[in-house]
């Protein structure tokens, strides 16, 4: 069994972990903390009668594996001893996501002061970096939105497929995605019958999109990048266009896609064929709600011939493959276990 400990269980991305833990045939929760005195079942109704007792952060002991769902300062202040006592870390945050010191204390405003553990870390999604994060010690998870956008275009980087320099991404978001903490544009009377656009220009998850897309292809990409709260609960859309660097179809494309995430058991290609005739054209393109709850992202597409632009459309749950789900997807890398061991259930539809 895999001693787990959890830090920050009070938050959605802690519960969520919690909850896909809890089923997990490989797993024993050692231990799991609050800052605040309380049962599980006062932050997550859901987990009720589970038997996970909470525990103060000053009382941890070591692990085989942690899991960090806390603010990126407390990050900072507890990895290094959780490392020193032999756990390995996933880190559910933005702690060690960004490889340039600079870029990073630009983006999040405050100083690294464990900058070697974030040269150290493996950006964690799978599809792109299995192999090492088999090896790491230190996983970085990726935010929910540059989840939904990397996996999205990179079969069109890849091989330079698109013009790397516009690539314009626009990330549809449920609310669940701006954590449990009370905040305006989340609150039902204000977010319910309207949609919410925030941070539209320089959002930090851009770095994180770029940072991993130009790894994949070997030269600098541009994501243009807005995203927008939505009156759902959890998942992504993301519409992602590309300009193409030659004429391409969309049963070409839809082969390339297959073919780049054969063997990856989480992306779905969307591939369902148009209806003829059909004056309102939906069913080739992925629903958030098919995802809900769950560690899939599904990616359809289509081709405007006449414009020359591409649209891909990936959606995911934000706490799911977009969060703690994949999270427990670079556990079982990282323990040697079947990638899909504890994940294999489908999203709920409806959601």
């Amino acid at each position: 069994m895999i001693r787990v400990g959890l830090l920050g269980a009070t938050g959605y991305m802690g519960g969520e972990a919690l909850r896909v833990l809890l089923e997990h045939p490989e797993v024993d929760i050692v231990w799991a903390t609050s800052r605040k005195a309380g049962r599980i079942e006062d932050y997550h109704p859901n987990l009720y009668g589970c038997n996970v007792k909470l525990i103060h952060p000053d009382d941890i002991t070591a692990c085989d594996v942690v899991f960090t769902a806390l603010p990126t300062e407390s990050t900072l202040a507890m990895v290094p001893p959780l490392l020193a006592m032999g756990s390995r870390l996933i880190d559910l945050g933005a702690a060690f996501r960004l490889k340039d010191k600079r870029t990073w204390e630009k983006v999040y405003q405050t100083e690294h002061n464990q900058w070697p553990l974030a040269e150290e870390s493996v950006y964690g999604l799978s599809e792109l970096h299995q192999s090492d994060i088999e090896k790491a010690r230190l996983i970085a998870n990726p935010g929910c939105f540059s989840s939904a956008a990397i996996l999205a275009m990179a079969p069109l980087v890849k091989d330079n497929r698109v013009d790397l320099q516009r690539l314009v991404v626009n990330g549809i978001s449920g609310t669940a995605g701006a954590g449990a903490e009370l905040a305006r544009a989340a609150h039902h009377p204000e977010i319910g019958n309207n949609l919410v656009a925030y941070n539209v220009v320089d959002h930090r998850h851009s770095y994180e999109m770029e940072q991993e897309l130009s790894l994949l292809c070997g030269s600098d990409v541009a994501v243009h990048f807005t995203p927008v709260y939505a009156p759902i609960t959890r998942g992504i859309l993301s519409i992602c266009h590309g300009f193409p660097t030659r004429p391409v179809t969309r049963d070409e494309l839809l082969q390339h896609y297959r073919d780049f995430y054969a063997g990856h058991p989480f992306v779905r290609v969307y591939d369902v064929a148009k209806e003829a005739g059909a004056a309102w054209q939906y069913r080739p393109y992925p629903w958030v709600s098919a995802v809900a709850g769950s560690n899939y992202c599904f990616i359809g597409l289509d081709v405007d011939e006449i414009r020359g632009r591409v649209v891909v459309f990936s959606v995911l749950d934000s706490l799911g493959k977009g969060g703690a789900q994949v999270g427990v997807e670079n556990m079982n890398l990282m323990f040697k276990l079947d990638r899909t061991l504890g994940l294999v259930p489908r999203g709920r539809h409806p959601a």
